[in-house]
């Protein structure tokens, strides 16, 4: 029972919980990101450079013959794969240069000066009865 409690206890830390909700909506945003480059970026691109459509480039290594099929190295999906790569990297850098600039901010902001200590106090009555005379 003892390691079940134990299980409990590190499945509900704060870290753990946050790593599965970014695992989560990371693996959401990484569809978003394979549309977006399979529907919206690639087309275009593909036109550009002649009517090209990235997911059929492959070349043939050995032709099919009777049931077997045809052995392709699929270097197209291997490219759109790529692309798919940089973007979530470029949109995580942008995630992550955007906390640092406001954690250097919170950082930046002066500290409240220190009291003074009971010795600073009474130097500046003694000084301030001083200057009254």
């Amino acid at each position: 029972m003892s390691m079940m409690k134990e299980f409990k206890t590190f499945v509900m830390r704060g870290n753990v919980v946050d790593m599965a909700v970014g695992i989560i909506v990371g693996g959401a945003f990484g569809k978003i990101v394979a549309s977006f480059v399979a529907d919206v970026l690639m087309p275009p691109i593909g036109m550009l450079i002649g009517n090209v459509n990235f997911t059929d480039l492959a070349i043939t290594l050995n032709q099919a013959s009777g049931d077997v099929a045809a052995v392709t190295l699929n270097y197209g999906k291997f490219i759109q794969s790529v692309v798919d790569f940089l973007i979530v990297a470029f949109a995580i850098f942008m995630v992550i240069k955007g906390m640092n600039a406001m954690k250097k901010k919170e950082e930046a902001a002066p500290a409240a000066p220190p009291a003074p200590t009971k010795e600073e106090t009474l130097l500046t009555e003694i000084r301030d009865l001083l200057k009254q005379k």
